[in-house]
């Protein structure tokens, strides 16, 4: 018996196994040609596809790092700043008397 004809009854719920196509580009993965894999777990059908995923990731955690550390001089600068302006107050200490 023909696989596809027995599978027929339960396309409703099929649902593809994660080396069925590539990550990127939705090409159908050849079940006798290379698969290239990415991070353990992301196939792709070509080295050109795996290396332009490789390269929008390394895009995205630069992105990461430079807000990241804008948030963090931005941080250092509040604090110094809320630092200063406590270091100008005057303070005497003492007894008041308040009639």
């Amino acid at each position: 018996m023909n696989a596809a004809l027995y599978y027929t009854g339960c396309e409703e719920n099929y649902q593809p196994h994660f080396l069925d196509t590539c990550s990127l580009c939705q090409r159908t993965l050849a079940h006798n040609h290379d698969i290239f894999m990415y991070r353990g777990d992301t196939p792709f059908c070509s080295q050109e596809c795996r290396q332009e995923q490789i390269e929008m990731d390394e895009a995205i955690e630069r992105k990461w790092k430079i807000a990241a550390a804008k948030r963090s001089s931005r941080t250092k600068t509040e604090t110094q700043t809320t630092k200063e302006t406590d270091s100008n107050k005057a303070v005497l200490n003492g007894t008041v008397a308040v009639a």
